[in-house]
């Protein structure tokens, strides 16, 4: 199964627009598609808006101190 990725980078803006547009985002995610956002933080306030609409995600922390989340349909 081929999965499609979208990708949206929210690194430099000001909280909550970081959520806010990562939450718009996934409330369109085509089916079998991964989001893959960049934030400047981990994003602890999204973790449960995401599990309350049915997604998973993975987090992971990189060097420069920025984290990537990829965020599927449960």
């Amino acid at each position: 199964m081929q999965t499609n990725v979208l990708e949206v980078d929210v690194r430099g803006l000001e909280p909550p627009e970081p959520l806010v547009r990562i939450l718009e985002t996934v409330s369109t995610l085509p089916e079998g598609t991964t989001l893959i956002a960049r934030t400047n933080r981990r994003p602890m306030f999204l973790y449960p808006q995401l599990e309350e609409r049915g997604f998973t995600s993975q987090t992971e922390e990189q060097s420069d101190g920025s984290f990537i989340i990829q965020i599927r349909r449960g």
